[in-house]
């Protein structure tokens, strides 16, 4: 539904909606709620109360409850990692990615990782799906197959040339086996890492340690890639160095040879063939560099890259961030004709296939992995940086209470009592514009501040030559 735009650039019903709130007497809570979920598009309602008790003794020291709320409310950010259903919270997802990643290349002694770590040998690698059948493209200074010079936002670029011959099922079989053909290519690595060391796959796991952190994109065409930092550790991980052997060239040759290797089965089923699944011949290895000396990859590029496509999914090639039940949502969601057949092939084949679940997953064009992933000792983890987080505001929430920091005053200890329900989730017109303007204006007070460091960094590099 279409509205006349007000010369406040503003829809008659969000105008109304925003008038209303600024007559509010809570209008100023509210303000400070959404503010403080970082102007999320989303935020869950919460219900209920808590208070903060001297067990000794059993006096009150705080006591809140939503009923002083804007609605009897108290609005939390969602968490949605997803920029398409939360540009708010998927920034604050982006921002742990990139520590997690960063520490794990530049090492962070406070997140658990020892600066060492970034003498130890690792690269940066892109393993890709195989071709599924021509698609538009942009091969460097070259005109497309086609012989048109595709610009960077055509809306053919990953196409198919031909969709009649296309194989949209095993595009879709692929990505829904991705995460497969990810664990497979992990264990062939570990095997001819030993092959190479010429040891026994027991006496190179006593010696050495493969971390990784990975993140998944998908390509114009809609299938899903992985970019991966893969790095040689010691028996325990980062804290110890790798042996000698554990070389940079050796790392290289063993995840060529281990990619070459996967293969995953998925038997015939309905009118569908047996399949083999494997990595596709595009296999992208660099060496990272600790400080961009020569090198064409850095760390903190390669951390800026992984957590940029964190926060991104399928939506990126046309499709939706939602489920799909049937094909007629389809035509009410104007989904472009390439990832509509995509989505369509995963309704096609969920009979075939029903453990693989493509009809739920075919908004995601068939893939069911996690999008960021990790092994155990890469570096630190979501749950610690969030743990950190929380810890600071409940610190700064002490301090605005004065209530005693356990830190500074173990014996005195206190006692939280709380109940919520859930009340909902969502704004209502008014609160959306009002949301989107405060994060706005957060976004350029951060984006300023990076810059004013930036220069102050300059400016010192300057002074010291």
């Amino acid at each position: 539904m279409t509205h006349a735009v007000t010369a406040a650039g503003l829809d008659p019903a969000t105008l109304a909606d925003v008038v209303r709130l600024a007559g509010s007497t809570g209008f100023d809570r509210l303000q400070d709620q959404i503010r403080r979920t970082g102007g999320c598009a989303d935020p869950i309602h919460l219900i209920g109360s808590t208070k903060t008790l001297d067990p000794s003794t059993g006096t009150v020291l705080h006591a809140y409850s939503t009923t002083d709320e804007p609605g009897g409310r108290l609005r939390v950010a969602c968490g949605n990692r997803r920029a398409s259903r939360c540009p708010a919270c998927a920034w604050t997802y982006a921002g742990d990615t990139y520590h997690l990643i960063r520490a794990g290349l530049v090492g962070d002694p406070a997140k658990g990782t020892p600066d060492t770590v970034r003498d130890h040998p690792r690269v940066f690698a892109t393993l890709t799906a195989p071709s599924f059948g021509p698609v538009h493209n942009r091969p460097g200074n070259r005109p497309c197959a086609c012989g048109t010079r595709h610009p960077e936002d055509a809306p053919e670029l990953g196409t198919a040339f031909d969709p009649a011959t296309y194989d949209y099922a095993g595009a879709v079989l692929w990505n829904n086996h991705a995460s497969e053909l990810w664990r497979y290519f992990t264990i062939y690595l570990r095997r001819e890492i030993a092959r190479r060391a010429g040891l026994t796959q027991k006496a190179a796991r006593e010696q050495s340690r493969v971390s990784f952190g990975k993140v998944a994109e998908y390509q114009k065409r809609g299938a899903v890639h992985f970019h991966a930092v893969i790095r040689f550790d010691g028996p325990e991980g980062p804290d110890s160095p790798p042996p000698p052997w554990a070389t940079l060239d050796l790392l290289t040759d063993a995840i060529r040879a281990a990619a070459a290797r996967v293969r995953v089965e998925v038997p015939s089923a309905g009118d569908q063939p047996a399949r083999t699944l494997r990595w596709g011949t595009q296999l992208d290895i660099q060496p990272i560099g600790a400080f961009g000396n020569g090198e064409e990859i850095n760390e903190q590029a390669v951390a800026s890259y992984v957590a940029k496509y964190a926060t991104k999914a399928a939506e990126t090639t046309g499709t939706v961030d939602r489920r799909i039940g049937n094909k007629e949502a389809l035509d009410l969601l104007d989904v472009p004709d390439h990832p509509r057949r995509l989505i369509e092939a995963c309704l096609d084949l969920h009979p075939a296939y029903p453990d693989r679940k493509l009809r739920d997953w075919a908004h995601m064009l068939g893939f069911r992995g996690h999008f960021s992933t990790k092994s155990r000792r890469y570096s630190t983890t979501l749950t610690a940086l969030r743990q950190t987080r929380a810890d600071y505001r409940a610190a700064e929430q002490r301090a605005a209470l004065g209530l005693p920091d356990p830190d500074d005053h173990p014996e005195a200890t206190t006692l939280v009592v709380a109940h919520w329900t859930y009340a909902g989730h969502g704004h209502t017109p008014g609160e959306s514009w009002l949301a989107a303007n405060i994060r706005r204006d957060i976004q350029h007070n951060r984006e300023h501040a990076r810059e004013i460091r930036a220069e102050l960094d300059l400016e010192g590099e300057q002074t010291y030559e």
